[in-house]
């Protein structure tokens, strides 16, 4: 592609760089230039005009665009996703429903070492996200781009960079725990607002002693296709009550910790085939803390390794809820 100033007379066809404004019209930056748009501007006084033309070889933004978005997903439906029209030099990506996406980090570098021109920017890998959210944008930043590079950039794409996984759990149940006086709803509140993002419904209210015996008969008795379990009493420990419930109602304890901060007494483990969670005292505000990073993965089907947990410490210092009763500094 050649980029630069062109007397009007070489400029027929060319991609105009930059706006002009005109007696009574304007034309835009990337528009393609006619004949008529050359016999205005000569009316106006110009004699040059940026510009940039495309060279054998070159592919224009849109196609370029295009092309990328298509090997980028290969299967939209299957992916979950959907690919926008291009516009621009732009084509957009998004969720066809809730869930949290699933990014191939070391695809999308491949991607943007190609070309300084051919980019993709997309969510952190598994985020949260709505129905029809944007999840990633392919943008091409010049007017064209050789297609050399361009078919290196679709060739490091493919393969599927980015999948969606829908939510799985359509139900839930939480199990809560009492210590001398009862918990109040802040906590039940706070986790059916977490669930209804995925269209998972909160089972009826499950309250019971904070002794190992009767949370034990609770999970198992639990309904939910995923379980939850918020303690009166913070879980302190690997053998303190809620794992030790768990282990007694014939399930197992994964992991226990994680370095997210709110969010550090957090465990997981299984009830054969559904998942259990130890949710952590800061899950009673509805502000973001390390379950959510669990809680998410697991309604969507996604198991949650601890070498993944212990990954999260980078990004994990969080903002603290005001109601937080021992801050980190106070």
């Amino acid at each position: 592609m050649k980029f630069g100033p062109v007397p009007l007379a070489e400029a027929e066809g060319a991609v105009l760089a930059h706006s002009v404004a005109l007696p009574g019209a304007k034309l835009k930056k990337g528009h393609v230039l006619a004949s008529g748009d050359l016999a205005e501007m000569r009316r106006a006084g110009l004699l040059e005009v940026i510009v940039a033309r495309l060279e054998p070889g070159d592919v224009a933004e849109d196609a370029a665009a295009q092309r990328l978005a298509e090997a980028l997903l290969p299967d939209p439906a299957a992916a979950q996703l959907r690919i926008g029209p291009a516009t621009t030099g732009r084509v957009n990506l998004h969720a066809l429903g809730p869930g949290v996406l699933e990014v191939d980090a070391a695809r999308i570098n491949a991607v943007n070492a190609v070309h300084p021109m051919i980019t993709v920017a997309t969510l952190r890998p598994w985020q949260r996200c709505a129905a029809r959210a944007m999840v990633a944008t392919v943008k091409i930043i010049s007017y064209a781009v050789p297609e050399a590079a361009l078919d290196a950039a679709c060739a490091a794409a493919r393969g599927g960079a980015l999948h969606l996984h829908g939510p799985v759990a359509r139900t839930a149940t939480l199990i809560e725990t009492e210590v001398g006086s009862d918990p109040g709803d802040k906590g039940r509140r706070a986790t059916r607002a977490r669930l209804e993002r995925f269209g998972t419904t909160l089972g009826p209210r499950v309250l019971v002693p904070h002794r190992t015996g009767p949370l034990a008969e609770a999970i198992r008795a639990a309904a939910g296709d995923i379980i939850l379990i918020l303690t009166g009493s913070a879980t302190s420990d690997l053998h303190d009550v809620a794992p030790e419930a768990l282990r007694s109602a014939g399930g197992e304890v994964s992991h226990f910790g994680m370095p997210v901060d709110p969010g550090n007494l957090l465990f997981y483990g299984s009830l054969g085939t559904r998942p259990v969670i130890g949710l952590p005292g800061c899950a009673r505000s509805p502000a973001l803390n390390g379950a959510d990073w669990v809680l998410e993965r697991l309604i969507c089907g996604r198991q949650v390794s601890p070498a993944e947990i212990a990954g999260m410490g980078v990004g994990g210092l969080l903002k603290e809820p005001p109601s937080r009763p021992r801050p980190r500094e106070g």
